[in-house]
Formats: structure tokens, C-alpha cells, sequence
């Protein structure tokens, strides 16, 4: 009786993975996940949604006529996001997104731990994905894709290898998925996989075995199929499908978007050291990959390169593979097989002793009461976002048209919407190609920059201080600043209308020394 009231107050392994990234994110860094203000116009098109009661088909926060065509495929994050904010604030925002990222990886570490392999190898490679996965994380829709996914890798694993059978699930994770987030699609990436392999074998094999392969597919393609249906439940029907492949095929915005980008390899990314150790298991295992494994590896590690936001794809999906084939190599006698099979004797007895989830529940607890007395408070952070220069436009009201970079216009939208439409912000998927090509136009000062300023009437200008277009700006005379700081400045364009407010402020200038000016052609 008293081994087991200790044992609730033992943390296990998972305990511990969870306790660490949810406080290391509600604390010290809770501000990364408002690294980018795309969690401000999120929050913004949610409390759309609940005003109206409707989920929008046209652009409503740009002054672009006539309005874009929105796919607003991340509604229902969009309206959680703005229940979370109604309630709590962006503090409330951040301690949810914080959880739930928590819990991805809480999972992930649960899910390898029920092939009662290597404890210490588990939770190394999940440390390993950790890591690796922080490049991606912010306070945004696509988390919900990520723990979803390991919800559903699990459940088609569980399936193959084990035949347990819960895919009737899938269909029900289908429906909430498809309206939460365009990462629906790695769902159907993940069971066409485990589909074709169970149809491949059923052409090479005889007997029992031939019999147990056509089950598994005809099992498997019917939830396929189902998940395919339910996934027309949304406000776009059938164009929902569509959606992902048209924005990974506008060759515009994948070689121009920094998360669209490939990784950097010279930036000190764990990603890579992720990356060289999946490549030396697999090669010193000696255990082959089934066709499963191969694809699963082969196409995430392909996504993972080709742009860094599908990092914390390819570190949930190789997770399980690389820690099966590790332990693979740990049958043989060694020094290093031995290093980790003593690990793994001395933390198994104690993880296997944890009971309950006190620790996650405690910790949770007390951040909330931490928040509600306003010991914990996050918003975005007025040193890198344009926070006082909105501030300075709510006051002043100015007239006409906009031009801004598409970060300042997710926290426009966020702190001044509906007093001001941006000219452009972070859906850039639902912008286009033109647009997107006017934006850089005048942002990297190109040929044709007077002419999109003059089709789109801009009045004035807000961008990074930084900028090369703000020093650009600076040094003309047909452009006056009228606010400066370290983050943003505003320029208003020298005609007689905007008379009144340049006499008023013709004694600002550039906040930046010399030395803190952008280099040219960085």
C-alpha cells in the first residue's frame, strides 16, 4: 500500500520529457512561440468567426478591391485561439500552445516505450527530436497537425505490428483535423504508405501469411477511404484537398518564405546532428528497413530538406524507426551496447514503478495560477515587433492606403484591425504570386517599385528600421519620417493632404546609430 502512494509521487521518463518542455516554454521561452505574429491575424479571423458566426470565403483584412479569395482552412484553430484569447489573454495562448507541444512530445516518448525497448536509447532520441524540433515551434495552427500525427502514426503502427485495431478512430481525427489544419494531408501520406506496403506483400506472399496481408489492406483501405470522405466535411468541400498542393506548387512563395526555405546547415541546428545519427543507426544496425520504414524515412527526410518547417514531421515519424533499429544493435556485446543496457537497468525499475500524472497535472496547475495572478504574462515583444509604431497609428488615424512588410501586417491586423487594412500579411498562400512579387518589388527596392506604389495609392509606409527600403526612404525627399524607432519606422508620402502631419513630426529621425543600420545587400 505504501510502494503504491509513492509511486504516484515518482515522475516517469514521459513525466519528465513533458515537465521540461512545458516549463522551459511557459518560462524562459514562452516568447519563441511569438517569435512571428502570424498568431496575432489567427486570433483576429477566430473572433471573425465568432461575431459573424461565419467562416470567411473573401479577404477581410486587407484594403485590397475586390477582395482575395481566403481558403481559411485553419478555422477551427482560429476559433480555439480566439476562445483562448477572449478568456486569457496571449498569455493564455501561449501556456495552451506550450501544452500541447508538451504533449506531442509526451507521446511520442510513450508510443516508442510500448515496444518495451532500450528506456535510456528512447529517451535520448526523443531528446534528440526535441531539439531538433524547436525551430518550428510557435503559437500556430500547425501544432495541432503535429500532435495529431503522432496520434495517428501510432494508431497505423499499433495496426501493422501489433493488430490492435483502432483505426475507426481515424475517421473521427479526420473531421477535427481537416478544419484545423492543411496538415490533414501527412495523414493520408502516412496510411497510403502502410496501405501500398500491405498491397505490395500481398502479391509475394503464399498462404497464411498472403491471407493476413489482404485483411490488413482491405482494413486499411477502407478507413482510407472513409477518412477521404469525412475530410469533405468542411467549408471548401473538395477544393480543401487541393489547397496544400497548390501552395507547395507556387514556386514563388517556396523560394521566398523563410519557413518554406531548406535548413541552413550553417546555423547551429540540432537538426543536423538528428540527421547523422539516423544515418549512422541505419547504416551500423545491420537490420534491414521493411518497405514501411524505408518510405516512411526516405520521404520525411526528403521534406525536412526541402523546407524547414517539416523538421518536426521527419523527427516524430523517425523517432520510433531509428529507436527500433538502435536497439537492434544493441543484441551484440560491447562496450557501447553495454553503456546503454546498464543505463537502461537503472532507470526501467524506477519508470516502471510511476503511476498517475501528478507531475504533468501539477505543473499545468501551477502555471495557470501563476497566469491568473499575473506572475506569467506573454505578448509580443515590443524590442523585435512594431508594437509602440502601431501604437503611434491608432493614435494618429493616418488617411489612405498602407504599404508594410507582411510581418508588421499580422500584428497590424492583430493590435488595429478594423481601424487599418494592411497590404499585405502572412497568408501569403492566399496573396498570389502577382502580389507577392509587387511586395518585393518595393521591398528589395526593384525596378518597378513607383509603379506599385502608385497602383496601389500607398499613402504611407511601415517597415522594419533595419530595412534597406527604410534607408532607402530616408534619403528621398518625396518620402518624410514621421515615427521612429529600433523596430519600425513610418514614412508619409510629401504631398499638400499629408501637409499638417509632416510639419508636426518633422523632427523625427532615424532611431538606428550608424553601426545598427542593415548592411548593404544583406
Amino acid at each position: 500500500m505504501n510502494n503504491s502512494r509513492k509511486s504516484i509521487f515518482i515522475p516517469s521518463i514521459a513525466d519528465i520529457v513533458f515537465l521540461s518542455v512545458f516549463l522551459l516554454l511557459s518560462f524562459s521561452a514562452g516568447k519563441g512561440l511569438l517569435a512571428d505574429c502570424d498568431t496575432g491575424y489567427h486570433i483576429r479571423a477566430g473572433e471573425f468567426i465568432l461575431d459573424t458566426f461565419s467562416i470567411p470565403k473573401q479577404d477581410i483584412f486587407s484594403f485590397l478591391s475586390p477582395p482575395l479569395y481566403w481558403t481559411a482552412h485553419e478555422w477551427l484553430s482560429e476559433v480555439i485561439m480566439a476562445l483562448l484569447h477572449r478568456a486569457f489573454g496571449m498569455t493564455g495562448v501561449v501556456i495552451f500552445f506550450s501544452f500541447i507541444i508538451a504533449a506531442v512530445y509526451y507521446l511520442l516518448l510513450r508510443g516508442i516505450q510500448t515496444y518495451k525497448g532500450n528506456i535510456f536509447l528512447t529517451l535520448l532520441v526523443v531528446l534528440l527530436v526535441v531539439g531538433a524540433s524547436q525551430i518550428h515551434w510557435l503559437a500556430r495552427p500547425h501544432i495541432f497537425s503535429l500532435f495529431l500525427v503522432v496520434i495517428w502514426y501510432y494508431l497505423l503502427d499499433s495496426y501493422q505490428y501489433r493488430d490492435k485495431n483502432h483505426l475507426y478512430l481515424l475517421p473521427l481525427i479526420m473531421l477535427l483535423w481537416v478544419n484545423l489544419h492543411g496538415g490533414f494531408i501527412a495523414a493520408f501520406i502516412l496510411s497510403g504508405i502502410y496501405l501500398f506496403y500491405n498491397i505490395a506483400r500481398l502479391f509475394i506472399s503464399q498462404g497464411e501469411e498472403k491471407a493476413d496481408y489482404k485483411k490488413k489492406a482491405k482494413i486499411l483501405g477502407a478507413a482510407t477511404f472513409a477518412c477521404l470522405l469525412v475530410s469533405l466535411i468542411n467549408p471548401y468541400g473538395y477544393h480543401i484537398l487541393l489547397f496544400p498542393f497548390r501552395l507547395t506548387s507556387d514556386r514563388i512563395l517556396m523560394d521566398n518564405v523563410l519557413e518554406f526555405l531548406s535548413p541552413n546547415f550553417h546555423e547551429p541546428l540540432i537538426f543536423k546532428y538528428l540527421l547523422l545519427s539516423a544515418i549512422a543507426v541505419l547504416a551500423l544496425s545491420g537490420k534491414r528497413l521493411n518497405l514501411i520504414e524505408l518510405g516512411l524515412i526516405l520521404l520525411f527526410t526528403y521534406m525536412s530538406l526541402y523546407s524547414a518547417r517539416y523538421i518536426p514531421l521527419f523527427g516524430i515519424i523517425a523517432a520510433p524507426i531509428l529507436t527500433r533499429q538502435a536497439e537492434y544493435m544493441l543484441q551484440s556485446e560491447g562496450r557501447l551496447a553495454g553503456f546503454f543496457k546498464k543505463r537502461a537497468e537503472r532507470i526501467s525499475p524506477i519508470d516502471a514503478s510511476a503511476k498517475g500524472y501528478l507531475w504533468p497535472f501539477a505543473a499545468v496547475l501551477a502555471v495557470i495560477i501563476l497566469a491568473a495572478t499575473g506572475r506569467v504574462e506573454y505578448g509580443f515583444d515590443e524590442k523585435i515587433k512594431p508594437v509602440a509604431a502601431v501604437e503611434f497609428l491608432k493614435k494618429e488615424r493616418l488617411d489612405g492606403n498602407m504599404f508594410n512588410s507582411d510581418e508588421f501586417g499580422d500584428y497590424i491586423i492583430y493590435s488595429a484591425y478594423p481601424q487599418y487594412k494592411v497590404f499585405i500579411d502572412g497568408r501569403l498562400d492566399m496573396y498570389g504570386s502577382e502580389r507577392i512579387k509587387e511586395y518585393f518589388k518595393v521591398a528589395r527596392i526593384e525596378a518597378g517599385l513607383y509603379d506599385v506604389l502608385k497602383k496601389h495609392n500607398i499613402n504611407w509606409i511601415i517597415f522594419d528600421a533595419r530595412s534597406a527600403l527604410s534607408q532607402f526612404l530616408i534619403q528621398r525627399d518625396d518620402w518624410k519620417l514621421i515615427y521612429a524607432d529600433k523596430v519600425a519606422n513610418i514614412f508619409l508620402r510629401n504631398i499638400p493632404e499629408n501637409r499638417k502631419l509632416i510639419e508636426k513630426y518633422k523632427s523625427v529621425r532615424p532611431a538606428l546609430e550608424e553601426k545598427e543600420k542593415e548592411p548593404p545587400g544583406s
